[in-house]
């Protein structure tokens, strides 16, 4: 008989790291889950308390749909996202898990999602610099 512990940690500050591990014992599976989601950290570009704008994910059969919402209106979302949305420091945000019920799909559906918003942030930093480097001002 084995245990598997899903374990989502984050410095509230745009860091969270998800991992799930197997041992003979809670104690140990938990260890190991915890070690491997310091590995796995990951960081994500936040616009002060929320999401720069919506994204929709799918990661397997679980669906999530993320949205920026107005500040003071908190985390609107289910069991598992919310978790990774706390432990990343989203304070704003509305979320809605469609597929599955799956708790382990839906935190991974929910950490793609904010690294989609990570990727796609950087291609605008790095497309603004491409304009600035043309020596016609980018026209």
């Amino acid at each position: 008989m084995r245990f598997s512990a899903l374990v989502v940690i984050g410095d509230k500050k745009g860091r969270v790291g998800i991992g799930i591990e197997k041992a003979k014992d809670v104690r140990s599976a938990i260890q190991k889950a915890i070690s491997a989601a310091k590995r796995k950290l990951v960081t994500i570009t936040l616009s002060g308390t929320t999401i720069p704008y919506s994204v929709f994910e799918k990661f397997s059969a679980a669906k999530v749909m993320l949205k920026p919402a107005p500040p003071g209106s908190g985390i609107i979302a289910g069991g598992p996202m919310r978790v990774v949305l706390e432990a990343a420091g989203v304070r704003d945000v509305s979320g809605k898990i469609l597929g599955t019920k799956n708790k382990i799909s839906n935190v991974y559906a929910t950490l793609k999602a904010l690294e989609t918003i990570t990727y796609i942030d950087k291609v605008k930093k790095a497309r603004k610099l491409d304009k600035q480097s043309l020596p016609s001002g980018g026209k």
